[in-house]
């Protein structure tokens, strides 16, 4: 009897899979465009005729079952539990997509990377490991791919030009590694309601000799974080603070500084979308080999500009945030703005922006509009023009040569489902983080912007190609991100002074590297160590080079304070999209 149960059971299964695939077609094609795959860029029409070849190139894949990951935000939720299931039903191609933390992600793709077992045939990975990918020849580069073994699957409709990000998966062989499926920019955060009073107007302007407004330096953001704090105090009887970060020894807190920290003080050389030959995690490269991160070997992890970035991270934390922040983790840090007692934010990232514009939030008007707004983060005093002002996450599409190449070719298919422009446009309403020209500049969001604080004008902006994610610089992003909450949460509980802190985390940079160089596991571009010298040496070597990076210490870093009117700053931008070809 239960033998009989279970070839029951397996039946039923073979039935309800070979239903799937009889039916997998154009009526469900149809039946997703009319209720969820909308508004779209494309007509219904263009989106049907989309999904015809989606089903067509997915026909001998039809009945297997393929396994892929990403972290669990927003945009990948909707992504596992809608996107996946229109996939199946579409195609006939079964996906079960898991959700995870982004540090387990990473864990499980340095797995299958390392022992060539096949754990996941697709990735959504942070673009931030492109050096890794790069460098370790585990990862397919999807540009060959595409017009090779892919060739077949992939879609004419694809439009590579439309992906604002396609140059942060690339590496530098030219060759694209990555290809964005989701952004979220790191911004400054800023109560728009509070700026606008005149009687605070006022008021500051009596005591520091400019207009209160959004912060275009470190020098005005640190005015106004005291003015808030120690001038204002109360409004409408509440404590407030004029700024809000987090402290805690904690994983959490390396992405606090990987994620462009540094290069928002001027670390680092100019260049977009990483500093040559020194991007903003202080590693220098020559060619494509990563040649030092202390000073000492024309690096800049420990420079002047990389200090000072630290030192007024815990000085702000200590004299402006709420007492709690410095013993608080990102996630747990991440709310507090929403709950009404905070002025400004500068490291604040814009996939919070879906719960921060919640009704009924103390940030939020009766009318659906936030009393908030986002705009572009101040500038420290080593930043120079040319350079990268801050932080872009982009978790993007990967794969692994150790996937079979039937799997490979089924994910890459769901992949690009998953970024089609079929489905891009409603998947941006629903997490709000672009990846795609054509959705930013659709007029669905040019109606929805004023409830979004600026996210879309932000996104419309020509500065928005300063913020980029980590880049190729750094040869393995897992084994040396890992340095940064250990060393600078040193600086953070008051353990080491900044100094000895970023000195400690250059040298065990370099130590990684050293490693990496002597194993030859990356080949020719792997780390190859400078010499030790000095740093005279090398701000003379910059000099002549001219290139920036390190830059020697200024003898004035707080210049005077400046900012400029949000109104004014959003009117200066460009109202129609760029002109393409």
């Amino acid at each position: 009897m239960k033998r009989h149960r279970l070839l029951t059971a397996a039946s039923a299964l073979a039935l309800t899979l070979a239903a799937g695939h009889a039916f997998a077609g154009m009526e469900e094609a149809k039946r997703w465009v009319d209720t969820e795959f909308q508004p779209s860029t494309l007509s219904k029409e263009e989106q049907l005729k989309e999904m015809q070849w989606f089903i067509d190139a997915a026909k001998p894949f039809a009945g297997m079952e393929i396994n892929f990951v990403s972290e669990t935000i927003t945009t990948h939720e909707y992504e596992a539990r809608t996107l996946a299931k229109a996939f199946s039903e579409i195609t006939g191609i079964k996906v079960r997509h898991d959700l995870l933390q982004e540090g387990d992600v990473v864990e499980k793709i340095q797995t299958q990377m390392q022992s060539g077992k096949n754990i996941y045939d697709g990735w959504i990975n942070d673009s931030d490991l492109v050096g890794t990918h790069f460098r370790y020849g585990q990862t397919v580069a999807l540009s060959d791919f595409m017009t090779g073994e892919a060739k077949d699957v992939t879609s004419p409709t694809l439009d590579l030009d439309d992906f604002i990000g396609k140059s942060f998966g690339t590496g530098p062989d030219n060759k694209l590694y990555q290809l964005p499926d989701q952004q979220f920019a790191n911004l400054y955060w800023f109560r728009y309601d509070w700026f606008t009073r005149a009687d605070l107007k006022e008021k500051f302007k009596a005591k520091y000799g400019y207009e209160l407004g959004v912060p275009v330096n470190w020098s005005a953001y640190e005015d106004i974080a005291d003015f808030f704090t120690n001038d204002v105090k109360e409004i409408d009887g509440v404590k407030v603070y004029g700024h809000m970060d987090y402290g805690k020894k904690d994983p959490s807190l390396g992405w606090r500084f990987t994620d462009a920290w540094l290069s928002m003080a001027g670390n680092g050389d100019r260049g977009i979308p990483n500093g040559k030959p020194v991007d903003e995690w202080g590693i220098r490269m020559e060619g494509c080999r990563p040649v030092g991160s202390s000073i000492e070997r024309g690096g800049d992890t420990n420079g002047p500009a990389a200090v000072y970035s630290v030192t007024k991270y815990v000085e702000w934390l200590k004299k402006f945030a709420p007492p709690q922040a410095a013993g608080m983790t990102f996630s747990e840090s991440g709310p507090v703005p929403s709950q009404g007692n905070v002025a400004q934010q500068m490291f604040w990232y814009t996939a919070f922006t879906a719960d921060m514009v919640k009704p009924g939030l103390p940030v939020m008007n009766q009318d659906g509009t936030p009393k908030w707004r986002m705009a572009p983060s101040p500038k420290g005093p080593y930043w120079k023009d040319g350079m990268k002002l801050g932080y872009q996450d982009a978790g993007s599409l990967t794969l692994l040569k150790s996937t079979p190449l039937d799997r490979r070719k089924a994910a890459w298919l769901y992949q690009q489902f998953i970024v089609s422009k079929t489905v891009s446009l409603k998947k941006s309403h629903v997490g709000l983080t672009f990846i795609r020209e054509s959705d930013i500049w659709d007029k669905s969001f040019t109606e929805r912007a004023p409830k979004l604080g600026g996210l879309v004008e932000f996104y419309r902006s020509p500065a928005r190609t300063q913020w980029t994610p980590t880049g190729v610089n750094v040869p393995d992003y897992p084994k040396l991100a890992q340095l940064w909450w250990q060393n600078i949460g040193d600086a953070s509980s008051g353990s080491k002074t900044p100094q000895a802190a970023m000195d400690a985390l250059a040298a065990a940079q370099d130590d990684v590297m050293a490693r990496l160089e002597r194993s030859k596991v990356q080949g020719e571009c792997g780390p190859k160590l400078n010499p030790k010298t000095s740093a005279e040496h090398w701000y003379e070597q910059a000099k002549k080079d001219g290139t920036l990076a390190p830059q020697r210490k200024l003898a004035d870093e707080k210049p005077k304070g400046e900012t400029i009117d949000y109104d004014t700053l959003i009117k200066s931008w460009p109202a129609s999209p760029p002109k393409r070809g």
